[in-house]
């Protein structure tokens, strides 16, 4: 199976082909890593811990792909797919461009596992809206979000991309927290696609490179045990979804393909905490699970990940 990997120099890329290096149905042989300003070079010049893989960036596609991800920048993936011919290969596009196309599956498992699983154009979900979509589904399937939820979602620096910018440079991240783009942000609109409602969202830079922590309140006189075995019901065939007695910290979801949500209520007011790595459950780990989900493998393969403990 021929795997390419357009853009295979940022940081997801980079995740995608780290995963893919362990993947039971991937020989490494087969894959194809892209990247116009790195062609001719090896991946270890990006990516300097994937030294003696043999793996040589390509200038572009070979012609008989079967998985194309797209890892371009938002607004450059409509522009690559408008110029080459995919045939039939599976297109994953983890891009913002085609979260919203009729013609494209939004690639969330635990809402779209069936359509993915016979799909060939499938919109791999934002970092910051897979959080919180999963953190609230259940509430929202049954009509508990009301007109309007609060949600704070604090990212690590790595979900601004690879390039470096003002607010990614370590003198400023570091001890530092800061908002940005509140009510507005570019993920607001496929969240509403999901849950059916739009939520005020804040989201805000955290001091460190990966994760994602998102909170909600949500006014509801259910015990916080009760909402559990709820979410526990929902997610009981997602292997990727767990839900925690405990209100989870960013740090055991770093590393691993893995959402941990927990709930806690008081004086009827639930509130929701979901954690994820924005690079892997938040980007190219979901990316191969709907590589999985749609080339039939078991939805797990290349997926079982260490997380960083301590």
């Amino acid at each position: 199976m021929i795997v390419t990997i357009i853009g295979a120099a940022g940081y997801t890329g980079g995740m995608l082909l780290r995963i893919l290096m362990n993947h039971p149905k991937v020989s490494l042989t087969d894959v194809v890593p892209v990247s116009a300003s790195h062609a001719g070079q090896p991946v270890d010049v990006a990516h300097p811990d994937l030294v003696g893989t043999g793996l040589v960036f390509a200038d572009a596609m070979p012609s008989n792909c079967d998985v194309i991800f797209l890892c371009t920048g938002h607004g450059k993936a409509a522009e690559w797919m408008a110029k080459h011919d995919v045939g039939d290969a599976i297109v994953i596009d983890l891009s913002a461009d085609h979260r919203l196309h009729p013609e494209w599956v939004y690639g969330l498992p635990e809402v779209h596992r069936d359509r993915i699983r016979t799909s060939k154009r499938i919109a791999n979900p934002g970092c910051f809206a897979t959080c919180i979509e999963l953190g609230l589904l259940r509430l929202g399937e049954h009509g508990q979000l009301g007109e309007s939820v609060v949600v704070h979602a604090t990212t690590g620096s790595t979900g601004a991309g690879q390039a470096p910018s003002e607010t990614t440079h370590f003198s400023w991240r570091a001890n530092n927290l800061s908002v940005y783009k509140p009510f507005t942000h570019q993920h607001l609109a496929e969240i509403e696609q999901v849950l059916g409602m739009r939520p005020i969202f804040i989201p805000l830079r955290g001091a460190f490179p990966r994760g994602i922590l998102m909170s909600a309140v949500v006014k509801s006189k259910a015990p916080a045990e009760r909402v559990r075995e709820h979410y526990r019901e929902r997610f009981a065939d997602h292997p990727f979804v767990h839900i925690v007695d405990d209100l989870p910290d960013v740090k055991r979801a770093v590393g691993t393909n893995n959402v941990f949500i927990g709930v806690d209520n008081h004086d009827g007011n639930v509130l929701v905490v979901s954690v994820l790595d924005n690079l892997l459950k938040g980007a190219s780990g979901q990316a191969v699970q709907n590589m999985n989900l749609a080339c039939g493998f078991d939805e797990t393969a290349g997926l079982h990940l260490m997380g960083v403990a301590y």
